[in-house]
C-alpha cells in the first residue's frame, strides 16, 4: 500500500517510516501539503508543534479536510491527531476542523506527559493488536466535542486523554505505536489492513 506521510517539517521521521515499512507500507514523504490529496492512504506524524505543521496545511486546509470527510483513509498520531482539531493553546493557525474541538495544554505535576499508560476502550484495532499499554511524549490533550468519535483513553493524573479516536476513515491516536513495542507494531500492521479495506 502506498502512504503519503506529511512531513510537517519540525523533526525526525526515520522510526515511524521504519515502523510503516516494516508492516508492509511503501512511504512516500512529502513536504508540499497539495501531495496529500492523492494520496491512497495518509499518514499525519506526531512530531513538531502545532502552529508550524498547520502552516504547511494551510494552502490545502479545506481541500483536505473534505477528502478526510469524504473518506481518505488516514493514521494521524500525536499532533497529527491534533491536526485534525480547530485550533490549539499551543499556538496560532487553523487545524482541519475534522474533529469539532481544541487542543489543551495538559495540567498536572508532570508535563509532559512522556512514558508508558494504559490505553482504556474498545476498538477492533486494539482487540486485533492486544494493545493495552502505550508510549506518550505529548503535553496537549484533545478536548472533542463529539465525545462519540473518542474508542479509548488514558489517564495521565487527572487528565482524560482521547487515546484513539474515528471519523469517516480516519483513524487518530495520541500514542505513539512506533515506539510502543510488538504490541504497538501490531497496532500498526492491523491498521494499515484497515486502510487498505
Amino acid at each position: 500500500m502506498r502512504l503519503t506521510l506529511l512531513d510537517t517539517g519540525a523533526g525526525n521521521l526515520h522510526s515511524l517510516v521504519r515502523a510503516l515499512e516494516a508492516c508492509g507500507g511503501s512511504v512516500a514523504v512529502e513536504t508540499d501539503a497539495r501531495r496529500c490529496l492523492d494520496a491512497q492512504a495518509l499518514v499525519l506524524p506526531g512530531v513538531g508543534a502545532f502552529a508550524p505543521a498547520a502552516s504547511r496545511l494551510a494552502p490545502v486546509r479545506a481541500e483536505l479536510a473534505q477528502a478526510l470527510r469524504d473518506g481518505l483513509p488516514c493514521l494521524a498520531i500525536c499532533l497529527g491527531l491534533q491536526l485534525l482539531l480547530t485550533s490549539s493553546e499551543e499556538g496560532p493557525g487553523e487545524g482541519l476542523s475534522v474533529l469539532p474541538g481544541r487542543v489543551e495544554r495538559l495540567r498536572g505535576r508532570r508535563v509532559p506527559h512522556m512514558g508508558w499508560n494504559a490505553v482504556e476502550g474498545e476498538d477492533r484495532l486494539l482487540a486485533a493488536s492486544g494493545l493495552a499499554t502505550a508510549y506518550y511524549a505529548h503535553s496537549y490533550r484533545c478536548a472533542l466535542t463529539d465525545v462519540a468519535a473518542v474508542r479509548a483513553v488514558s489517564l495521565h493524573e487527572q487528565a482524560r486523554i482521547p487515546a484513539l479516536v474515528r471519523t469517516a476513515r480516519t483513524v487518530g491516536v495520541q500514542f505513539h505505536p512506533e515506539k510502543s513495542g510488538p504490541a504497538g507494531r501490531r497496532f500498526l500492521a492491523a491498521a494499515l489492513e484497515e486502510l487498505r479495506a
